[in-house]
């Protein structure tokens, strides 16, 4: 069994039905979910956009190798209504980022691991400090809490409170 991070996020449609709806698919199809974050609200990163996403970190167990992962990964994205463009950068409705697997360091055409910018993205160490504070980086050597502490990203996250 391997442990996973999967940050899950989104600023089209209904955001946190979204969320729930891949939270779902996620525990059917990749693995038990063992912990989940806060629900985050951020600015976009990367490109402008006047919609705020929400975002939330899972940790799961699974069997799933992390290409076969990545995979089902897209398949859910697609299935939530996510269009990708030319832009890399652009709003969607879900995107199902891997973080961390186990402490796999991988580099091919269509997947990296760890995630290559999870350093640089206040959204992503914010909720990874939350329910991982101590996981250490495997290429980095620095703990989330660490690397939370020497972001430079600026972007507002915070707790989201549906009004």
């Amino acid at each position: 069994m391997a442990r996973v991070y999967l940050l899950l996020g989104g600023n089209r449609g209904d955001r946190m039905a979204l969320l729930e709806a891949a939270k779902k698919q996620i525990a059917q199809r990749i693995g038990k979910i063992e912990q989940e974050s806060a629900v985050y609200e951020t600015e976009p990163w990367g490109f402008e956009d006047e919609n705020l996403f929400l975002n939330q970190l899972l940790q799961i167990q699974t069997t799933v190798e992390a290409e076969r992962l990545l995979e089902i990964a897209l398949s859910i994205e697609a299935s939530l209504g996510r269009e990708r463009s030319e832009q890399s950068y652009s709003g969607r409705t879900m995107d199902i980022d891997i973080l961390f697997y186990d402490s796999l360091v991988l580099s091919s055409k269509k997947l990296s691991i760890p995630h290559p910018r999870v350093h640089l993205r206040r959204f992503a160490l914010e909720p990874l400090n939350e329910i991982a504070r101590d996981l250490q980086h495997p290429t980095l050597l620095k703990s989330m809490h660490e690397l939370l502490n020497e972001c430079q990203d600026k972007q507002k996250v915070h707790i989201f409170t549906a009004d």
